[in-house]
C-alpha cells in the first residue's frame, strides 16, 4: 500500500512485518527509495532466530525457557529478502540499490554475513557498502539500511 504525501510517496507493506514505530517501510521522492531500517522479523512481527548449528558468534537471544542462538545466515537471508519485497513495492530491485549500510551487533558475524550476501550481489554491480558495529539493535542481531 502506497500513501502520496509533501514528502513523497510513502511505503507500507501489509505483508511484511510492521515498523516498531510511526515511519513507512520506504519513501519514494525524487526519484529515489529512502528504506526504513530491516531486520529479519517476518510478517507476524516474530523474529528469524532459528540456528542452523553455524553460528559463528555468540550471539544469543534470551526466551522463556531458555536461550536460543541467533543464526546470522538465516538471518542475513531474512534481511535481504525483505528488503527485496520493499524494493519490489517501490518499483525497484536489488540491482538498484547504489549504497548499503549494514549494523551488526557482533563483528564475529562479518563472515557469515558476507557469505549469504555475496549469493545475492557481485562486486562489480553491487552497491557500496559500509558494515559497522554497534552495541545493540530494537530486534535480533543484523539490520541493514
Amino acid at each position: 500500500m502506497s500513501q502520496e504525501n509533501s514528502n513523497g510517496r510513502a511505503i507500507f507493506l501489509s505483508d511484511r512485518a510492521r515498523p516498531l514505530a510511526n515511519y513507512p517501510h520506504a519513501r519514494v521522492a525524487g526519484g529515489l527509495i529512502f528504506v526504513s531500517g530491516i531486520s529479519s522479523r517476518r510478517p507476524d512481527n516474530t523474529g528469524k532466530l532459528e540456528s542452523t548449528g553455524s553460528v559463528d558468534s555468540k550471539s544469543e537471544k534470551e526466551l522463556p525457557g531458555g536461550t536460543l542462538e541467533l543464526d546470522i545466515r538465516a538471518q542475513t537471508k531474512a534481511v535481504i529478502e525483505n528488503l527485496e519485497t520493499i524494493l519490489k513495492e517501490a518499483g525497484a530491485s536489488l540491482k538498484n540499490i547504489v549504497d548499503l549500510t549494514v549494523f551488526l551487533v557482533n563483528m564475529d558475524d562479518y563472515t557469515g554475513f558476507n557469505e549469504v550476501y555475496n549469493t545475492y550481489f557481485e562486486a562489480q554491480t553491487g552497491p557500496a557498502r559500509t558494515t559497522v558495529a554497534v552495541k545493540q539493535l530494537p530486534s535480533v542481531i543484523v539490520l541493514a539500511d
